[in-house]
């Protein structure tokens, strides 16, 4: 059986890696597991006795649950979500696409695609699958388009 004190710098050791590997790819989550074996390593190390008694289960969980929780506020202070995008449709004006099914004018059942987006269109005059168009107007969710 290894000696405390040496098991102590073991877990001491490996948790220091864990928290080198965190620091080196973020969001791998191995800052909890690092910080719980650093400070049980330390703890083990001023006070040997305790890595071998039926408490140091109990004091790494008690350890863990507020590292686990620290950590999960603080990747949510780093990385807050941002509101998704939305197309707003005066972005659209001026933009090129293609049309995926026939415009006709007065009707709204032509699909153009813009980007990586297809939209319902309308034109002037009919315009084929396949002609490249720009946006003249948005009116909308749906465009309006002219040949290019």
């Amino acid at each position: 059986m290894i000696d405390a004190q040496t098991l102590a710098i073991i877990f001491v050791i490996v948790g220091a890696m864990f928290l080198i590997a965190e620091a080196l790819t973020p969001g791998a989550f191995l800052l909890i597991p690092g910080t719980v074996l650093v400070i049980i390593g330390l703890v083990g190390y001023i006070y040997p006795d305790f890595l071998y008694s039926t408490w140091s289960p109990l004091f790494a969980l008690a350890v863990a649950v507020p590292v686990t929780l620290g950590t999960i506020r603080m990747y949510q202070f780093l990385a807050q979500p941002e509101p998704p995008t939305t197309t707003v449709a005066e972005s659209l004006m001026g933009k090129e696409g293609v049309v995926t099914v026939r415009t006709v004018p007065e009707n709204i059942k032509g699909k153009v695609r813009i980007d990586t987006d297809v939209w319902s269109a309308t034109s002037d005059g009919p315009i084929e699958v396949g002609t490249e168009v720009v946006v003249t107007e948005s009116q909308g969710v749906h465009v309006k388009v002219a040949r290019r």
